[in-house]
């Protein structure tokens, strides 16, 4: 007869693997995925190494559910704050807003998240980032242009281009966050994305 767990040992299981995401995420925002090796979460997580394989075959597969899990966050946050926007520029630029900022605020996990070298299982998760905030965007812009709120363009072309240059225009005061000139970057992408859309920024004349 094939073993089956009892509901206390799958409940205990289920809240280690908790407890190894958890400090994963802490561990990969102090040290970056270089650091963020299997000894090390499972040190971290208070438990041993073998038992972190009960869970994660590898690092790789690790790695996948952890970037899911900051990014599931990250896209929650900035649908938090698009809903608090009442027209369609607004809304997509405080999803920049929102990115960039909290980029800023934890410089050393978005570095991780967007840039510092990694294996190909973290770059195919990276692109699947930035196309989920594409299409968060591309939605706001599809749904504008069926209004007949914003010059005609294409959504998802827009909405790529917007991804790639917060990516870019973040790439360097993540690496160093004591740049001085990290303090303009969240209000320049803003005022990048309004004319983006076809927008006027409020320091237009």
């Amino acid at each position: 007869m094939a073993y089956r767990r009892t509901p206390a040992v799958q409940a205990r299981l289920d809240a280690q693997r908790e407890a190894v995401l958890q400090s994963a995420v802490l561990l990969l925002a102090d040290r970056g995925y270089g650091g963020c090796t299997m000894a090390a979460v499972a040190d971290r997580a208070g438990i041993a190494t073998g038992s972190l394989y009960q869970h994660f075959a590898n690092k790789a597969e690790l790695s996948v559910e952890l970037f899911r899990r900051v990014v599931n966050r990250e896209i929650a946050a900035v649908h938090e704050a698009l809903a608090r926007q009442d027209t369609p520029q607004r809304r997509v630029a405080a999803v920049v807003e929102t990115f960039a900022a909290r980029a800023l605020r934890a410089p050393r996990l978005a570095y991780a998240l967007l840039v510092e070298p990694a294996d190909a299982v973290v770059d195919g998760e990276r692109l699947v980032f930035r196309r989920a905030f594409r299409d968060v965007i591309a939605t706001e812009i599809a749904a504008a242009l069926a209004n007949g709120e914003l010059p005609e363009q294409d959504p998802v072309l827009t909405a790529a281009a917007l991804v790639g240059a917060v990516g870019e225009a973040l790439a360097g005061p993540l690496a160093d966050p004591t740049d001085r000139a990290a303090s303009e970057v969240v209000p320049a992408l803003v005022s990048f994305t309004l004319r983006a859309l076809g927008g006027r920024d409020d320091s237009d004349a």
